[in-house]
C-alpha cells in the first residue's frame, strides 16, 4: 500500500479554510465577469500534499484555484505566480495543461497569490486505475507511453519560443537542487538522520556534469496527470507545476522513476513508496523500459540515471519530512498525512540503494 494516500484518486472534502466562498465568490464574479460565481460552492479537492487545490462550482461551471498551504511556507516553495505564468506558456504546444484564466495576487482579499484554471475532465489514478478502465496489458502500455512521451514533448519545447527563457538558470542547476533540496532539510527536521547526511554527501561526491537544458516539470508522475476519460493511452492535462523551471530534463526521468513501481520491486523499494503501485500491474513498463523509450524519443544521454534517481529519492524524503512538519503544526488540510514522517528513512534507504548500484 501507498504511504501516505486518500482513499479515493480525487476526493472532495467539504473544506473551505483558505478558499472562503464570501472571499472567493466575489473574486471570481469580478474576475470572470458573471455574477453567479458570488456564491459557489467551495470544496478541498483532497490528495494534493503541498498547495491546496479547490473546486468551486456554481450554475456558471466548475473552475479550480490553487493557492499555497496554510501556515509556515519554506523559501522558494509554493510559488503561485511561477506555476500560473508556466501554464500559460504552455498553452498551445505539444504538452497538455489546463486553461488558466485568473491570477490573483497577495495584496488581494484572498491575501496570498493563488490563481483560477478551468477543470480538465478525466482520470487522476492516485490510488489505482478506475473499475473497467484500461483492464488490459495493451491499454496500460499505452499510458505508461503517453507518459514518457509527454514527457519527452516537455523537453523538447524551446523555452524561448515560448516567453521562458528567464524562467531558470539551467547552468549548475543539479549543484543548486542539491543545495536548495539540503536546506529545505535543516529547515524542515525535526532530529537529526545519519543516513539521510550520508546520501546528500554522496550525491555531491558523484555530482553528473552539465547536459542538455528545458523545462523541467519538477514533479512529474502518474498522479499530475490527467488520463482521457475513455481513452485509455491519452493524457488531457499534466498538472502541478509549482516546482518547474528550466533545468536538466534527467531530473524529471528521474522523479518519475523513484514514483515507479515495479511487480518484482524489492523490499527495499516497496518500503519506499509513497504512492500506490498502481503501474506494478501488467502491461506497464518496467523502469529501463521507461529510460529507453525516453532516450529514444529525446536522443539525450541517459547513462548515469541512477544519480538522478537517488537524488529524486533524496528530495521525496525531504519532501516528506516538511509534509510531516507542516501538518503537526496544523498547516496541512484534509487527511492522509499520519505516515510521512515514517516513510522518510525508508526514502532515504531507496537512494542509497539506487546510487550504491551504479
Amino acid at each position: 500500500m501507498a504511504a501516505f494516500t486518500d482513499p479515493t484518486a480525487q476526493r472532495l472534502e467539504r473544506i473551505a479554510t483558505g478558499a472562503e466562498p464570501h472571499v472567493v465568490g466575489p473574486l471570481l464574479a469580478d474576475a470572470l465577469h458573471d455574477p453567479r460565481w458570488l456564491r459557489p460552492d467551495v470544496a478541498l479537492i483532497s490528495g494534493g500534499k503541498s498547495n491546496l487545490t479547490y473546486r468551486v462550482a456554481c450554475d456558471a461551471g466548475e473552475v479550480v484555484l490553487r493557492r499555497p498551504p496554510l501556515g509556515h511556507v519554506l523559501p522558494t516553495a509554493h510559488d503561485m505566480v511561477r506555476e500560473h505564468r508556466v501554464l500559460r506558456a504552455l498553452e498551445g504546444t505539444a504538452v497538455p495543461v489546463p486553461r488558466v484564466l485568473h491570477l490573483g495576487r497577495a495584496d488581494g482579499p484572498l491575501g496570498v497569490d493563488f490563481y483560477v484554471m478551468e477543470r480538465v475532465v478525466g482520470h487522476v489514478c492516485r490510488n489505482a486505475l478506475p473499475p473497467g478502465y484500461a483492464d488490459g496489458s495493451r491499454e496500460r502500455a499505452a499510458i505508461g507511453a503517453a507518459l514518457v512521451d509527454t514527457l519527452a514533448d516537455l523537453h523538447a519545447v524551446d523555452p524561448a519560443a515560448v516567453g521562458l527563457d528567464d524562467f531558470g538558470r539551467p547552468a549548475g542547476f543539479v549543484e543548486r537542487q542539491l543545495r536548495r533540496w539540503s536546506r529545505q532539510w535543516d529547515a524542515s527536521k525535526t532530529e537529526g538522520m545519519p543516513a539521510l547526511d550520508a546520501l546528500r554527501d554522496e550525491l555531491a561526491r558523484t555530482l553528473p556534469p552539465a547536459r542538455a537544458a528545458a523545462i523541467v516539470h519538477g514533479d512529474y508522475r502518474l498522479d499530475n496527470t490527467v488520463l482521457h476519460p475513455t481513452a485509455a493511452g491519452r493524457l488531457v492535462a499534466v498538472l502541478d507545476w509549482e516546482m518547474s523551471t528550466l533545468g536538466d530534463p534527467l531530473t524529471d526521468l528521474g522523479t518519475l522513476l523513484a514514483y515507479w513501481s515495479e511487480e518484482g520491486d524489492d523490499a527495499v523499494r516497496a518500503a519506499a513508496r509513497v504512492m500506490a503501485p498502481v503501474t506494478a500491474a501488467p502491461g506497464f513498463p518496467t523502469r529501463a523500459e521507461i529510460v529507453s523509450r525516453y532516450a529514444a524519443r529525446t536522443g539525450f544521454d541517459v547513462s548515469g540515471i541512477e544519480w538522478y534517481e537517488a537524488f529524486a529519492y533524496f528530495k521525496l524524503a525531504v519532501v516528506c519530512q516538511g509534509i510531516a512538519a507542516r501538518a503537526a503544526g496544523g498547516a496541512m488540510l484534509g487527511g492522509g498525512f499520519e505516515d510521512a514522517q515514517r516513510v522518510v528513512a525508508p526514502l532515504v534507504a531507496a537512494g542509497r540503494s539506487v546510487l550504491g548500484g551504479r
